[in-house]
């Protein structure tokens, strides 16, 4: 399903607390069926337009997967946190929530290709979940340095590391690239970009351009490698 500049974008960074593990099998697929139940109707009462996980190369304690979540309005972004961390299914998860707005319009955007999910599958029937071996993400997440807010585009050397990471996005057949601003920006990160190639060594490139010196003073800068989770699966999500 298309989404707009307008939506409103849950940016979740999350996983499960140690607890979780403590629970017997019986108690993991119950309450997994539970929420499942729970977030499909807050899925289809909100309008869902988005739903994309994926599971981080190198997890961070109990953070191991990063999510895109869009809805419409802010109706449905409360709802679906809300629900997703009720009880007894989200007393055992790790959450990070941010709104966001998607940027279409930045210079290197490209929309990632549609998944067109199994019109006979049933997304209350979970299966066993992977990541997508053919995928190869970098999540980029970064902020300007107070120093460099003064500078212009020209000062900062924007153009040229435009054209250099059009040149990788060329070169390594760039799958997608779409950024994603704060509402309420953090004190380490503003903004989010989510690269996608086919190779590791198109990810390696894109992050290479930003590591240069004349790039790496200007602003802070994380990178997160992951892989999509389960994208199939989830995009039998969509109403």
């Amino acid at each position: 399903m298309p989404t707009t500049a307008s939506d409103i974008i849950v940016l979740y960074q999350g996983g499960r607390l140690p607890s979780w593990h403590q629970l017997s099998p019986a108690q993991h697929e119950d309450y997994q069926q539970q929420h499942v139940d729970l977030m499909l109707d807050i899925a289809h009462r909100h309008r869902l337009l988005g739903l994309e996980g994926f599971k981080l190369l190198a997890p961070q304690d109990s953070y191991e997967r990063f999510w895109s979540i869009a809805f419409p309005d802010l109706a449905g972004a409360q709802a679906w946190i809300e629900a997703e961390m009720a009880p007894p299914y989200g007393t055992y998860g790790y959450y990070q929530y941010h709104l966001a707005l998607r940027l279409p319009d930045e210079p290197l955007h490209r929309a990632p290709p549609p998944i067109a999910p199994n019109p006979a599958a049933d997304p209350r029937q979970v299966p066993a979940l992977e990541v997508d071996g053919s995928s190869h993400i970098v999540l980029l997440f970064e902020r300007w340095l107070p120093e460099t807010l003064s500078l212009s585009p020209v000062e900062r050397g924007d153009p040229q590391r435009l054209e250099q990471l059009q040149d990788v996005s060329q070169q390594y057949k760039q799958i997608r690239c779409e950024t994603f601003q704060l509402i309420a920006p953090q004190a380490a990160w503003h903004r989010v970009l989510i690269a996608e190639f086919p190779t590791q060594a198109g990810v390696q490139a894109w992050i290479d351009v930003f590591e240069q010196p004349a790039h790496k003073t200007l602003a802070s800068r994380t990178f997160q490698l992951a892989q999509k989770w389960a994208p199939a699966y989830f995009a039998t999500w969509l109403p």
